[in-house]
């Protein structure tokens, strides 16, 4: 019988990628770790296949994967989530042209934008998306791509895509969006109009901690030119790596369950809490982007923001006393991960800038795991008493 078709994510997370089984070959697929394989002699003229080129067994197989989760024609993986950012923007990008972006950035991309894209003649204007007209407002002819980040790094902020989308085809300008907070089990961002969906697959795609990552998925074109970037620029996924984002993209849809009830529970326990000045989190009702988040996303997260009271004597002292959160820059793991963004993500930024970027004094920002929440939610209690 031919197969089925494969819709349902649990199910594309497991099979997507791989070839009709056959009997006797393994069920996990192997890893290829070889740096090149045979072929380019006297009269082949099919492509050479050479694991720079990202088109090793295991590079093929996440990159098709990741698009299938995604709904896209294509997919590319690479050797970091600011591997995917960078050569997919330099795919699109050249000296003279213009990128427009959301303001709200997770710090190395901010630091891309306003710093390393300048030095190659690329103009990077940043635009606060809850500003109507801003994104009209900052065209010109020389305006190359559009770039949103949702839900944002660190302050979670949900801003609706479809405006900026509906408005970027209409100029015939590509939207680029990094949704790696929300992983594709809560946004499949090509569904309301981006054109480049990229990922920091070290997070939740791979879930465990143990992989440098990134992927972008997008048209067959449009992949294309990201991965001559990639080839020229040696980007690549290593196959092991590959390999070990293939197992964690297996347990995708089950592991995000349990980061979004997590995170969820113990965002209503601590809502409330004298000590906890405010709860931020997609999910809470007195979040500014709930109803959105509501409409937009098929969970809120597993990321959770807390500003203490006592302000950064009391940030300090809170992670000082975790005893199964981990102090740890990152996120996206099965172990509960705690970080000051001031002093990781975002540490290059004064206080001026900091507050500009909605990051105020005493922000703690939680990447909650798969733990029991019961243990969790007194390990935070316990961080809570020392500040």
């Amino acid at each position: 019988m031919p197969p089925q078709p494969r819709t349902d994510p649990s199910t594309l997370a497991v099979h997507a990628g791989r070839a009709l089984a056959v009997e006797g070959e393994p069920v996990v697929p192997s890893i290829v770790q070889s740096a090149t394989f045979l072929g380019g002699g006297p009269g082949d003229d099919r492509p050479i296949r050479y694991s720079r080129y990202g088109n090793n067994p295991n590079q093929l197989l996440v990159g098709a994967k990741v698009a299938a989760l995604e709904g896209m024609e294509a997919g590319l993986a690479l050797g970091s989530g600011m591997g995917a950012i960078s050569m997919t923007l330099l795919s699109l990008l050249e000296s003279g042209d213009r990128l427009v972006s959301s303001r709200h950035l997770y710090g190395a991309t901010r630091a891309l934008f306003v710093e390393e894209f300048p030095r190659r003649g690329i103009e990077v204007v940043l635009v606060d998306p809850e500003i109507e007209g801003s994104w009209e407002g900052a065209l010109t002819p020389r305006t190359r791509a559009f770039y949103l980040e949702v839900p944002t790094n660190p302050m979670l902020r949900v801003f609706d895509p479809r405006p900026v989308a509906a408005f970027a085809r209409a100029a015939g300008i590509p939207l680029v969006m990094d949704v790696t907070f929300a992983s594709p089990m809560n946004l499949r961002a090509g569904a309301f109009g981006a054109d480049l969906v990229i990922h920091s697959a070290t997070k939740y795609l791979g879930g465990h901690s143990d992989i440098i990552a990134g992927v972008v998925a997008g048209d067959a074109e449009r992949i294309g030119r990201v991965e001559r970037m990639m080839q020229l620029y040696g980007a690549p996924l290593d196959p092991h790596a590959a390999w070990l984002l293939d197992r964690g993209l297996r347990t995708l849809p089950v592991r995000m369950a349990r980061h979004n009830a997590n995170a969820l529970e113990l965002a209503q326990r601590l809502r409330g809490d004298p000590r906890v000045e405010r709860v931020v989190y997609p999910g809470l009702p007195d979040h500014p982007d709930h109803a959105l988040a509501a409409e937009l996303l098929d969970g809120y997260g597993g990321m959770l923001g807390l500003v203490l009271a006592g302000g950064d004597a009391a940030a300090d002292a809170f992670c000082g006393a975790l005893r199964i959160g981990a102090v740890a820059p990152s996120l996206g793991g099965v172990e509960t991960l705690v970080s000051l963004p001031a002093r990781t993500s975002h540490r290059g930024l004064e206080p001026a800038e900091l507050a500009a970027a909605g990051i105020p004094p005493g922000f703690v920002r939680i990447s909650v795991g798969i733990e029991g929440v019961e243990e969790l939610h007194a390990d935070l209690l316990g961080g809570l008493d020392a500040g």
